[in-house]
């Protein structure tokens, strides 16, 4: 097995534009100099989800995940680091140069690798069967040209044929080296009582399910055979590459058009999102017979705002499907609803119309989704007063889990007119359904939040590059709290003066900070991270937060190794983009009719101008330099920490720096730095105080008492010079010391 090399993987890095990146994903809008969009990995309205293209990090400020192009595709994906770096190299055309893998390190691939390496082998394995076997063309390839589909479409949405005879897809991929025990936990093969082990898709056309980027992560089958004793359709299993829930079929297919048109189509199955495809409306996703979830609407929601279902005539089936509507509004998504003609489905509908003819039915005959509830529940209802009055509230409980109050008000008026009740009298009832729903919803976040502190999860520590852990912090579990949860009372003390600390060093390591002299007595530009490296060391002090350690060495590796040569070939590139604009400005001044005086007072303005550019471009890239590397460290701790620290919730408003010059952190690292330094000493005596207080306490022993109580003294004395030169100001709260 093969690994990526050093550089490739920082070409990757170098390479992937997180608002590219991110955008595959969940449609943003630009606020300022971020983007926005409503977070991927939890339940919200409201976006709080922050692209930062200048830091190449993107974060949520609701639930904390985020990070760097890789870090945001090992989540959104739930791929190992390796995978992720395969993901982006394949959407950025970069060639994957790779050395062999060590004992260790292919021991750590992680079985989610594996498997959709399983499923990847099992997808060629159909497709040929379907169109390179008899038995595939006989029976597989007929079926589908029996229903219309045609070969775009079979290629399109990777459609296979498991062979009945035997177990084929079982040999096939022993004999091609796949572990057997991969091929049971995808559950594309099953092992019964007996142990023996045989293909679960045997003799079916087979439907892939693709994720939101493409991996195969399962497969449908369905049986041509008329046996009524045979289920029609059999699914994979639920895996760790796979949960039905949070899957749409088709979505991978569909999501570019759902973005540009700006609409998802929900219709049930399979055929129903291929046959639509072939007609030309490509903006189809399937819930595949499952009732909505959650995480399916998640999905649709990061690509738009409008979805129309649409029904087929099936009057039962309608009703069984109100409640997801109900979940679809409540995430505050515009529904609306479109039944078909009586005897018809998406896919014979599509079948037998052009894809215009598509467009201007669902033109015309898209429904409100709340008229259309009123009049399914009222049909029932005709002339019986208490089912009446069900249906009403009933339609008040859809409208109460609507998000905006403006909408609420308006189905409220048209409902009045609808059942002929006054107004007033519904908008009272759906206070009271909105109270009652607001206290379920309040009690059920209580009781996660209970369930959360009994468990008091630590999520896993993987410094190597393998899978992500399953256990992912929460809003109230942040990165800080689990690093130093299991560590001393020491540590604890210490951890919020290490991480202030750490935190100018992952934003400002490799800018300049003051000058110093070398081992020759020369004058030298130090670091910010060399700085805090010579003092830290200067007082044998070093981080007792391990993971805080292993960040602040890596930092110091950076600027030992590739900084030098990284910064000297930035550097190099932007003087000669500063050169080529000086001489292309200058030669557009010379065609100017100005006076010798003007041209040479705009060519000292030009210089100046150039001159700043270049200084503030140097710096931004030695700002940016080692977060950008942490943030997409293999390292998941190191990860994490990183984003976190240079994360920034808020931004200075343009109004505030347009007609002043605003000093920001930045400009005054001379000062803060030193004082982030010393802060952390302080608090290291203030600790040590503490200790020698308690010892204090607890000796009855005369010279061991006198001993302590001068080393007491001591150090007050001490504290009220650190006091002096902070202010007696400390940043951050500390725990207390017991």
């Amino acid at each position: 097995m093969k690994k990526i090399d050093r550089e490739t993987v920082q070409r990757i890095i170098d390479t992937a534009d997180i608002v590219d990146v991110v955008s595959d994903f969940v449609s943003l809008k630009r606020r300022g100099a971020n983007y926005i969009g409503l977070c991927p990995f939890h339940n919200e309205r409201t976006p709080s989800f922050s692209v930062s293209k200048s830091k190449g990090i993107c974060k949520c400020f609701s639930c904390g995940k985020g990070g760097s192009p890789v870090n945001f595709i090992m989540e959104i994906e739930q791929l190992s680091y390796q995978e992720a770096l395969r993901y982006l190299a394949k959407k950025y055309n970069i060639e994957i140069v790779e050395h062999e893998m060590s004992e260790q390190e292919k021991q750590e691939e992680s079985q989610r690798e594996s498997m959709l390496a399983v499923n990847a082998f099992a997808l060629q394995h159909f497709e040929h069967n379907l169109t390179d076997t008899a038995d595939g063309r006989e029976i597989g390839l007929s079926y589908f040209r029996k229903r219309g589909i045609n070969d775009a479409m079979i290629s399109r949405f990777h459609l296979g044929y498991s062979i009945e005879q035997g177990n084929a897809l079982l040999e096939a991929a022993i004999a091609k080296g796949y572990n057997e025990k991969y091929l049971v936990e995808t559950g594309l093969c099953i092992r019964n009582d007996r142990g023996n082990v045989y293909d679960r898709f045997k003799g079916r056309v087979i439907y892939p399910v693709h994720s939101i980027s493409g991996k195969v992560v399962a497969f449908g089958g369905r049986t041509l055979r008329s046996d009524k004793t045979m289920a029609k359709y059999v699914n994979s299993p639920e895996s760790i590459i796979y949960s039905k829930s949070k899957e749409l079929y088709g979505l991978y297919q569909a999501k570019h058009s759902i973005a540009k048109k700006n609409k998802c189509i929900l219709v049930e199955g399979y055929m129903d999102v291929i046959s639509m495809h072939q007609s030309g409306v490509e903006n189809v996703v399937a819930s595949s017979g499952t009732s909505l979830t959650e995480g399916q609407i998640r999905l649709i929601h990061r690509f738009t705002d409008n979805v129309t279902v649409i029904y087929d005539s099936d009057p039962a089936g309608i009703k069984a499907s109100l409640r997801g509507i109900d979940m679809i509004l409540a995430e505050g998504i515009n529904v609306k609803v479109l039944s078909l003609p009586d005897g018809d489905d998406p896919d014979s509908f599509a079948q037998s119309h052009s894809a215009q003819e598509l467009e201007d039915y669902l033109a015309a005959n898209e429904t409100d989704f709340i008229r259309f509830k009123t009049k399914i529940l009222l049909n029932d209802a005709a002339g019986d007063p208490i089912a009446r009055s069900r249906v009403i509230t009933d339609i008040l409980r859809t409208i109460a889990v609507i998000p905006d109050a403006v909408t609420q008000t308006i189905y409220v008026a048209e409902c009045s007119r609808a059942f002929d009740i006054d107004e007033q009298v519904l908008m009272l009832q759906l206070s009271k359904l909105i109270a009652e729903r607001n206290e379920t919803l309040e009690k059920q976040a209580r009781q996660a939040e209970s369930r959360r502190s009994i468990a008091d999860i630590q999520p896993d520590i993987q410094p190597e590059e393998t899978a992500p852990s399953n256990v992912t912090p929460t809003a109230a579990d942040t990165p800080q709290d689990n690093i130093v949860r299991t560590h001393d009372e020491r540590t604890k003390f210490l951890e919020p003066s290490e991480r202030e600390l750490l935190r100018f060093v992952v934003k400002y390591g490799m800018m300049d900070l003051c000058e110093a002299e070398d081992k020759d007595g020369n004058p030298t530009i130090l670091k910010l991270a060399d700085y805090v490296k010579y003092e830290l060391q200067k007082e044998a002090v070093s981080f007792t937060v391990d993971a805080y350690r292993r960040a602040f060495d890596k930092v110091i590796e950076y600027g030992d190794t590739t900084w030098p040569s990284d910064k000297k070939n930035y550097l190099d590139s932007l003087q000669a983009e500063i050169t080529a604009t000086e001489t292309a400005r200058r030669e557009e001044l010379s065609r100017e009719n100005l006076s010798v005086s003007e041209i040479k007072a705009r060519e000292i303005a030009l210089t100046s101008q150039l001159e700043a550019e270049y200084n503030e471009k140097a710096a931004d890239f030695a700002q940016h330099y080692i977060e950008q590397r942490l943030c997409s460290s293999p390292d998941d701790e190191i990860r994490r920490i990183a984003t976190e620290l240079v994360s920034e919730r808020h931004r200075l408003s343009k109004i505030h720096s347009k007609f002043s010059k605003v000093e920001t952190e930045r400009d005054r690292l001379v000062d803060f730095v030193p004082r982030a330094v010393y802060e952390l000493f302080y608090s290291i005596l203030q600790y040590d105080i503490k200790e020698v207080w308690k010892q204090l306490s607890t000796t009855d022993d005369p010279a061991t008492t006198r001993e302590l109580m001068q080393k007491f003294s001591d150090m007050k004395s001490i504290e009220r010079e650190f006091a002096k030169f902070l202010g007696e100001r400390i940043v951050g709260a500390r725990p207390k010391i017991k």
